[in-house]
């Protein structure tokens, strides 16, 4: 089975597991394809602000979900990477696609009644723009950044705040990710977390290896967890 959590199958109709009210998904790599773009704003930002040589991508890549400011912090590049990254990654937003599946996925979930929040490692202004420019933004009731929680992803704050604006208890939402830090987050939110494997090219070995409740092969995996919803 597509959809599983370790030992047994995990489905909606499993009388230990509650009812999913809410999803709180994470956006680069799980909702959007954004690779490509973020590449070329990273080249284009490394060249501007350090010079010459190849920009260290494939490093960024490996801490994606968190706040870019706190991954060069990491990298120990260059905190003014930021300003060019941020402007080329707007200049090049209509090179970002949907995966496959995704938009089906959200209108599913939506007539089932599930509440949809997206919990970002980018900044809301710059998530809401992008997902406005796609035309997702009205499946999701609340889209938050990096920069409005006191502390972003792999801490708990995020998926908190989504918890608190969805009214939604932690036990009846899942969190769908593509990386470390979204299960992390999700864990000491205390809401079960879901990776997302359809994002190639994937490190799987070390998105399992953080221990996530359950694994999603293509977005419509997701749906054996999340039942309809009765009417209020």
């Amino acid at each position: 089975m597509a959809v599983s959590t370790v030992g047994r199958p995990a489905t909606a109709a499993d009388p230990l597991v509650p009812p999913r009210r809410a999803v709180v998904f994470d956006l680069d790599g799980v909702i959007v394809d954004s690779f490509a773009v973020m590449s070329e704003a990273f080249a284009l930002a490394y060249a501007e602000v350090v010079g010459d040589g190849p920009a260290p991508f494939e490093e960024y890549r490996r801490h994606l979900g968190r706040y870019f400011p706190d991954i060069m912090r990491i990298m120990g590049l260059p905190l003014e990477m930021e300003e060019p990254f941020v402007r080329e990654s707007y200049r090049l937003a209509d090179r970002v696609t949907v995966f496959d599946g995704v938009v089906e996925l959200l209108l599913t979930l939506r007539v089932r009644g599930l509440r949809l929040a997206v919990a970002t490692g980018k900044s809301g202004p710059r998530a809401r723009s992008l997902l406005d420019r796609l035309g997702l933004l009205p499946f999701f009731a609340h889209v938050i950044g990096s920069d409005e929680v006191a502390q972003p992803k792999p801490a708990p704050d995020m998926v908190l705040r989504a918890l608190e604006l969805l009214d939604v208890p932690a036990e009846e939402a899942v969190m769908v990710g593509d990386a470390p830090t979204d299960l992390a987050s999700a864990r000491g939110a205390g809401v079960a977390s879901a990776a997302a494997l359809w994002a190639p090219p994937h490190d799987v070995d070390e998105l399992l290896a953080a221990g996530p409740d359950m694994v999603l092969r293509r977005p419509a995996d997701l749906l054996a967890l999340c039942a309809s919803l009765p009417a209020r």
